[in-house]
């Protein structure tokens, strides 16, 4: 069955930050390996499939570009800036998990590489991921310190 509708629609993308919970906790981050920001460092994320949830593909993303497998991920909310990604209009829905410690990871798919990064240190970041960990900060307040 086809639709024709008479407004265009937003590509969903979904991202999945990873911390861990240590005295010193680190990110983890990939580094694109295509553009748009080829080269720079994002969150494991990616476009929706038509037969999954963002939660889905938030877990789905993760492991395809760093081989890391989780199940327990929560919302940290939806970005929908006009411009945040200049392939188009594409909305993104930011989800949140921690491991203990850093986890082997290596960059698959379209990741160049896949690295942890301590918070206190973190490069420059592709898209509006650098909005989203200021949120993650804001949300958990004592993320430094413990799983909030």
């Amino acid at each position: 069955m086809e639709y024709t509708y008479k407004y265009p629609r937003p590509a969903v993308t979904a991202d999945c930050v990873v911390i861990t919970n240590e005295a010193e906790p680190k990110v983890l981050l990939i580094q694109r390996g295509f553009d748009p920001y080829k080269g720079c460092w994002a969150f494991p994320g990616g476009f929706m499939n038509m037969d999954e949830t963002t939660e889905q593909c938030a877990i789905r993303e993760l492991e395809e570009e760093t081989g890391l497998r989780v199940s327990d991920i929560h919302q940290i909310g939806a970005y929908s800036k006009v411009d945040r990604d200049p392939r188009g209009r594409t909305i993104t829905v930011a989800y949140l998990a921690f491991v203990d410690e850093p986890i082997v990871v290596t960059g698959k798919d379209d990741a160049a590489k896949a690295e942890w990064f301590p918070l206190s240190v973190l490069p420059n970041l592709a898209f509006d991921h650098a909005d989203i960990m200021a949120d993650v900060i804001k949300l958990c307040p004592n993320i430094i310190a413990r799983n909030c």
